[in-house]
């Protein structure tokens, strides 16, 4: 099971979130903030560490459009082919 940011990054993921605020504000209806993203692996690891759990990058980010601390992350692994041929690599050492 892959639980850190280094394993996902070795594994090929992709990580998207996008903001999970409510359209209301008590009992008046508020326009739904669209905002969504890819985030680029290099920068998470560079900036949280190969070791940050996955299961805490939704805590350590803020919707930029409308400033909602509930954000929904997706995690994308690569299609099956490309994780075999990932998971070979890993295992072949070079002579």
């Amino acid at each position: 099971m892959v639980e850190s940011l280094g394993e996902a990054h070795d594994l090929g993921w992709e990580i998207f979130v996008k903001c999970a605020a409510p359209n209301r504000e008590g009992l008046k209806l508020v326009r739904q903030c669209l905002w969504s993203y890819r985030l680029d692996m290099h920068t998470m690891i560079a900036t949280r560490g190969r070791n940050m759990p996955l299961v805490k990058i939704g805590e350590r980010i803020k919707c930029p459009r409308c400033g909602s601390m509930r954000i929904e992350v997706m995690f994308s692994p690569p299609p099956e082919k490309s994780r075999n041929s990932q998971l070979i690599r890993a295992v072949q050492r070079p002579r």
